[in-house]
């Protein structure tokens, strides 16, 4: 078998090596596709890996590209969760990858591009939602509700 992890940025395949003993199922379908960047739509059950199935490929190509240049104000990622619930813990499952593979980087004597991530729902107060528009996340998890309240508006749209 192919090691997808070969495919990575090594501090980036490091860090998952040390965290799990082997990819999910639904991580080795998955990654090849984001990497060429193909539209990928994952499904599969609780606890199968989906959350890094759908973020880890994304990081690593930010965490690459912010080590050649500065990471630009613009949103990279979009991701859409069916829930607000879902989309709180989606942030907060980024947050370990990002922390883990910035301290790697940092220990490894690299710079650390700083990834910012932000949730967008209905709950959003008006000082996050300005924050977001002067400095845009690179990863923005939000609903569908919010998702719609973005493409109708000018800043939203600008956002995006």
């Amino acid at each position: 078998m192919v090691d997808i992890l070969a495919s990575f940025h090594p501090i980036v395949a490091d860090w998952f090596r040390q965290q799990f003993t082997a990819l999910s199922e639904v991580q080795q379908q998955a990654w090849p596709a984001i990497q060429a960047e193909q539209s990928t739509l994952i499904a599969a059950p609780t606890g199968s890996g989906k959350t890094l199935a759908a973020f880890f490929a994304v990081i690593d190509r930010l965490v690459q590209q912010g080590l050649n240049s500065a990471l630009p104000d613009q949103c990279q990622v979009l991701y859409v969760s069916p829930l607000k619930a879902l989309s709180n813990d989606i942030n907060k499952n980024l947050e370990h990858p990002l922390s883990g593979i910035g301290m790697a980087l940092l220990e490894a004597g690299l710079p650390c591009p700083a990834i910012r991530t932000q949730t967008r729902t209905g709950d959003t107060s008006q000082l996050e939602r300005a924050a977001m528009k002067r400095f845009p996340p690179h990863i923005l998890v939000t609903t569908p509700e919010s998702l719609f309240i973005l493409l109708t508006s000018d800043s939203g749209r600008t956002m995006l």
